[in-house]
């Protein structure tokens, strides 16, 4: 069933219009605060379509995620009891965040490194180290060391991939996407 290839060729339209990287950036600032949907999913069919502009929308994405993820930081610094705990509870997030305060009294300024460099879900993270008021500068030099390293990997193996990347996804991505939904299902069914 072709159902993704759909949605790539829409993806790979709107990536080109000349609001993209606008919005690549304003998702990558969201994204470190409260948005759900990685940034990686906009970034890299960007790169795709344009690969010369590989390095600039990494560097930018890692600006706005820090950014984002300062402002997450201090939300969960001076708001958490009003603002932030409520959120967390109408999300469904509090096994999330009770696994981040434990991933941080375990490893400290390391697990916002490792958050922010996979696919954990970063802002879990920046708003946890607020909370726990773990001490800034390292806390903002993990977010641009994990967010850095993840968004240049991502746009290093698109522009180095290149057309034969993209025409490889084009080719593919019915086959991966339902990979990916049946890998999530999994998960899901296993974790619960």
């Amino acid at each position: 069933m072709k159902l993704f290839s759909p949605m790539y060729n829409w993806v790979m339209v709107k990536v080109r219009h000349r609001h993209a990287p606008a919005y690549l950036y304003g998702m990558s600032f969201a994204e470190s605060v409260f948005f759900p949907i990685p940034v990686d999913v906009m970034l890299a069919p960007m790169t795709l379509a344009k690969p010369e502009k590989a390095w600039h929308y990494a560097a930018w994405s890692t600006v706005f995620s820090v950014l984002g993820g300062i402002v997450g930081y201090w939300l969960g610094y001076f708001l958490f009891d009003v603002l932030v705990e409520p959120a967390i509870n109408a999300a469904g997030y509090q096994d999330k965040f009770a696994h981040a305060i434990s991933w941080f009294e375990r490893w400290g300024v390391w697990v916002v490194f490792l958050a922010g460099f996979s696919p954990i879900p970063y802002k879990v993270f920046t708003v946890s180290a607020g909370m726990l008021q773990m001490v800034f500068f390292p806390f903002v030099l993990a977010s641009i060391c994990g967010r850095g390293m993840r968004f240049f990997l991502v746009s290093a193996l698109m522009r180095w991939g290149g057309a034969k990347m993209e025409a490889k996804l084009r080719d593919n991505i019915d086959l991966m996407g339902w990979l990916t939904v049946v890998a999530a299902v999994g998960a899901y069914l296993i974790l619960r």
